[in-house]
């Protein structure tokens, strides 16, 4: 009967991997505030809240899946090294 070898499991993400991500995300963020303001500036608060609003519901999906796929790309199953055959 043959034993299976124990598995490690191991992270190989970076910083580097996820540095553009976090950038794209700050982007989007600091354009919908900046858009925020350019319309609180024109006295229309309402819209000003829902354009920040819009922005940030229909761009974080996207960038929540970015990051899990990229997370979920990097995990790597390696044999362990003390596991053998006894």
């Amino acid at each position: 009967m043959t034993r299976a070898l124990p598995y490690r499991i191991r992270c190989t993400l970076t910083f580097g991997d996820i540095y553009p991500q976090v950038m794209i995300w700050m982007l989007v963020i600091f354009l919908s505030l900046a858009a925020a303001l350019g319309l609180m500036g024109a006295s229309r608060p309402l819209f000003a809240l829902v354009a920040v609003g819009l922005v940030l519901v229909l761009s974080l999906p996207f960038l929540l899946f970015a990051f899990v796929t990229t997370l979920l790309n990097h995990i790597a199953l390696e044999p362990s090294e003390g596991g053998g055959n006894s």
